[in-house]
């Protein structure tokens, strides 16, 4: 960054230098306002070493020099403080991107002394908010119940993160924060243990975060640095989709990989609730290879299953690692046969891979014991990417499978909570840094494979959706959401997810079929007593985002095969351009999935001339509910076209001021409605 010049600012000095250099958006962040959501006196960033307290007001910082670049529709800020009673420095970066009212905003210490320095805590951001009457939405998570929400009001201290070792197993890290109208929201993008704490005080709350400080310190050398995890703050005077769409604007521009296959946004096949990896063997992949192409979908993924000791009945949790031994028992032809053949097919192939694990039988314990994560001496069942011996192993062997195989996608799963990481010392991590640098170390590889192969999809995963968060989705193409599918599961989590992420990188399947009984699907998704319209309103709930399926094709119903290839084509011509370019809106609050909340679900996707309504009535609905579109110009007629139904026009005023009416829908039912300008007398 070209430099401004040595300064000498003084603390107080610093909202200034924030302003002269963050432009109008970070004066909304700074400037002394009664009327202010943030303080200007807030401490921005604290770091904590042993019993020093240094943050962006402490009485000893000293602001030395100021960087500033328009980057890519981004200012991009540096502010260097040097204490005097340190032997650290701390750049504060800050983010600004045009056209939005969101920052992102991270600190570097650096160790500028001539021994070793510990630090304790390193939080992200610090804020003050002043006395209000405040709501705090934050969403907990665990397997099968992400995105589970919470709305309440700030009362006391409230601190939510976690310590699983996987961003999303225990809270999501993402909060809302409204007063009236006015909203700020935080996400913390980081994989591993984060926090963020709420925190009262004589003169309002104290709101603070970044990486999580439980169990972790790290030991800066002289000269070293470390950088602390980002966060994504925005500030909105509206709903929560106005504070959603600046995080999709800017994650579509300047956050998310992109190729020419997220682009597509191919529909995906995958074989794991159907068959598992029990059941799964070449004549089955090959079998539904040819059905997905008759029935329209692109993409067939190949999950766990295929690796490891050639036998029958092994199980793959033993043998992640051994990414070099497929299972000639299931697939005797091996894995470049299969993947020729879903070319031949005119498909894309995907190859489940848990990259990261280490099974207890795997070959790779006895061979490479060096990589093992281990804390106090027992393994954790993970490989410490940590250790650039381990980084130096994922990338060959990654490499190895997407050139050998033909990949077009890879799905990395990651099926255990690291806790606090390994604290081995011959990593080049020290004890208390070891999951810091594991997901350090992990964002590298990924970086290098889109490097290496920039058309291959990278798909993150973790049991479902238990590390999704928006520095994952600095490296990999689109998440996993969950493993379970039912409708008002599908659409709480689609709720929940889309206000950090844009609905394209949210991919879900609909309508799977269990060969495992299931604890919260206790139906039977393809009970040949439902009617043509709960198989559509099941199907449809994955249509919202990325979407895929995991049934047994070639058994299908012809009935239900139909409707299948029915909304597959539906969503190519018609649904996915507006999921891959479109404003999302809510049209209703979030229905749950033990069978409260809203009973009416509805979204909209908004492009410049056309928007997307789709609706459902779940159980225990209303006969009727009307709705009010986002977004449509007042002055124009629009042409409403209900798929499969009928066709009017109504002014965009009308539709505006007194919304769209549904009363047509039974319970488990669905709609699809267009609406486009229409100019024609």
């Amino acid at each position: 960054m070209p430099s401004r010049g040595r300064l000498d600012l003084s603390h107080d000095q610093l909202d200034l230098a924030l302003l002269l250099h963050g432009g109008p958006v970070l004066e909304r962040w700074t400037v002394p306002s009664e009327a202010a959501l943030i303080d200007s006196s807030s401490p921005l960033f604290r770091v904590i070493s042993g019993d020093q307290v240094l943050t962006g007001h402490s009485p000893d910082a000293r602001v030395w020099d100021i960087r500033a670049e328009d980057k890519e529709g981004s200012t991009q800020t540096m502010i260097a403080i040097a204490y005097t009673d340190s032997h650290l420095e701390v750049d504060l970066h800050l983010r600004v991107y045009h056209g939005t009212a969101l920052v992102e905003q991270w600190v570097t210490v650096r160790n500028i002394g001539g021994r070793p320095v510990r630090i304790d805590r390193v939080d992200s951001f610090a804020l003050h908010l002043p006395a209000a009457p405040y709501q705090l939405l934050s969403f907990s998570s665990a397997w099968g119940a992400e995105f589970e929400g919470t709305c309440r009001p700030l009362d006391g201290t409230v601190v939510l993160g976690s310590q699983s070792g996987r961003s999303s197993n225990g809270a999501h890290p993402f909060f809302a924060l409204s007063r009236g109208d006015e909203k700020l929201a935080g996400s913390v993008a980081w994989s591993g243990n984060w926090t963020v704490r709420f925190e009262p005080d004589t003169r309002g709350y104290s709101v603070s975060g970044g990486v999580s400080g439980w169990q972790f310190h790290v030991e800066l050398p002289p000269g070293g640095e470390l950088e602390a995890p980002h966060v994504a703050l925005a500030l909105a005077a509206g709903d929560l989709d106005e504070l959603a769409g600046q995080y999709h604007r800017v994650g579509r521009q300047h956050w998310y990989p992109a190729n020419s296959t997220s682009r597509r946004l191919p529909l995906e096949w995958n074989h794991w609730w159907s068959y598992e990896d029990r059941s799964i063997d070449e004549t089955a992949f090959r079998a539904n290879v040819e059905a997905a192409a008759r029935l329209g979908l692109e993409l067939c993924t190949l999950d766990a299953g295929w690796f490891g000791d050639s036998d029958a009945g092994a199980t793959w949790t033993d043998f992640r690692g051994d990414w070099d031994r497929v299972n000639r028992a299931r697939f005797p032809s091996g894995m470049r046969a299969l993947s020729d053949h879903v070319h031949e097919r005119g498909l894309l192939f995907g190859l489940w891979c848990e990259i990261e694990g280490l099974g207890g039988q795997a070959a790779l314990q006895a061979s490479r014991p060096e990589l093992a994560a281990m804390r106090d001496g027992v393994g954790l069942g993970y490989i410490c990417f940590g250790c650039p011996d381990a980084r130096e192993w994922a990338a060959a062997t990654l490499e190895r499978l997407i050139t050998d195989y033909r990949c077009d996608w890879i799905k990395l799963d990651f099926n255990l909570d690291p806790g606090a990481g390994c604290n081995r010392t011959d990593h080049g991590h020290g004890p208390g840094d070891g999951l810091f640098a594991h997901y350090r170390g992990y964002y590298s590889v990924l970086d290098g494979v889109r490097a290496r192969q920039p058309e291959v999809m990278l798909e993150n995963c973790s049991s479902g959706g238990l590390r999704m968060d928006l520095g994952m989705m600095h490296h990999t193409h689109l998440t996993f959401l969950s493993d379970p599918d039912w409708p008002e599961h599908n659409l709480q989590v689609f709720w929940g997810a889309t206000l950090m992420l844009a609905p394209e990188v949210c991919l879900q399947w609909g309508l799977s079929e269990w060969i495992t009984p299931h604890p919260h699907q206790t139906f039977d998704p393809l009970d040949p007593a439902l009617k043509p319209h709960q198989i559509d309103y099941r199907i449809r709930t994955a249509l919202l985002g990325a979407a895929g399926f995991s049934l047994r094709l070639p058994d299908l119903p012809a009935w239900i095969a139909e409707r299948v290839a029915f909304h597959a084509q539906l969503y190519k011509e018609s649904i996915r351009r507006f999921v891959r370019d479109g404003d999302l809106y809510r049209l209703t609050g979030s229905p749950r999935r033990d069978g409260t909340g809203d009973r009416w679900s509805a979204f909209q996707y908004s492009l410049p001339e056309e928007h997307l309504l789709v609706v459902f009535r779940l159980p225990g609905a209303g006969r009727r509910r009307t709705l009010f579109p986002r977004g449509l110009k007042a002055e124009k007629r629009y042409q409403l076209t209900v798929l499969a139904g009928e066709h009017r026009r109504r002014r965009g005023s009308s539709l505006l001021d007194e919304g769209l009416p549904v009363d047509w829908l039974r319970e488990e039912d669905s709609a699809i409605i267009f609406l486009r300008e229409d100019d024609s007398e």
